[in-house]
């Protein structure tokens, strides 16, 4: 096929890498989501709500992620030469990382508050 073009190693080495970069972040984050929430297990109903929020808000996340990787691989395919796919993964790398930041964020903040508000006394 005329159209296609054949990406040569070392971008195909680099792509790699930046998925697997990505793929370890976000297996990071579903790891300290499990912690989080195990770490409630076995607690006060106060617990058991918290760490059902911090499970809603860790599947919310995994489920843009998950649209995001999608949406990302249909761009890729589309990409009409060398350079726009290097623009697309630098991008979409780039994203991701940020995004991962402020999830990992957010859901340390809520795990907090859950733990917070399992251990404070109710009057």
């Amino acid at each position: 096929m005329a159209d296609r073009f054949e990406l040569p190693q070392d971008m195909k080495a680099f792509a790699e890498k930046s998925v697997e970069q990505a793929r370890q972040a976000f297996d990071g984050f579903i790891i300290a989501t499990h912690r989080a929430v195990s770490t409630f297990e076995g607690q006060s109903e106060t617990a058991r709500q918290g760490a059902k929020g911090v499970t809603e808000k860790a599947m919310a996340f995994a489920q843009k992620n998950i649209a995001s990787s999608f949406d990302f691989m249909q761009k890729l395919v589309h990409a009409k030469d060398f350079q726009e796919v290097v623009a697309l993964q630098s991008d979409y790398v780039k994203s991701q990382m940020q995004v991962l930041t402020e999830q990992a964020k957010e859901l340390g903040e809520t795990s907090a508050k859950a733990a917070k508000d399992a251990t404070t006394p109710r009057a």
